[in-house]
């Protein structure tokens, strides 16, 4: 029972440290969440123990990645990307500036705000009404914000969907 309370509450009190920064800050768009850690339930393989996200640290990936649908095989290169994208920090924003346990520090840079979590999912891909790519995230999975993408495992889904449309083209590489 208290490992679903935590599932369930954990991400509500994220939810609302965002809004709350969001709204001290005056700024419309999500910021990030403080130090991250998940905890998952016991069956089908999911991590039982905390998963405590640290910049440069992605350990925890083959499982996760699994449990999103990744192929064993794409497991090394979606990790390079992880740490070229978010520095395996799920809470992270494009443009923000982040500490060893992926704390907010402050936003170097504005441009790319709708990049978010670990795969820095474009809001091209979760936007609903974007010209160019009609929010496929949003479309097939229904989501369509950015907090949402904030969850690991929902992100590598979305990153997954993605892969599965255009392989790894949407974070340019070879």
């Amino acid at each position: 029972m208290k490992r679903l309370i935590k599932c369930i509450f954990a991400p509500l009190i994220c939810l609302c440290i965002l809004a709350a920064q969001a709204s001290a800050a005056g700024a419309p768009e999500t910021t990030t969440v403080p130090h991250v850690t998940m905890r998952m339930g016991a069956d089908a393989g999911m991590f039982t123990t905390p998963i405590t996200f640290s910049h440069g640290d992605i350990s925890w990936l083959p499982k996760l990645a699994a449990q999103a649908g990744w192929p064993k095989w794409s497991i090394k290169r979606l990790g390079q990307i992880i740490l070229r994208e978010s520095g395996g920090c799920p809470n992270r924003v494009g443009g923000d500036v982040v500490d060893k346990n992926c704390n907010f520090i402050r936003i170097a840079e504005r441009t790319h705000r709708s990049d978010t979590g670990l795969l820095q999912i474009n809001g091209v891909h979760w936007k609903q009404d974007h010209a160019q790519y009609a929010g496929l995230v949003c479309k097939k999975m229904g989501v369509c914000d950015q907090a949402r993408l904030l969850d690991p495992l929902t992100n590598l889904k979305a990153g997954k969907l993605l892969f599965d449309v255009a392989e790894w083209s949407p974070w340019n590489t070879n």
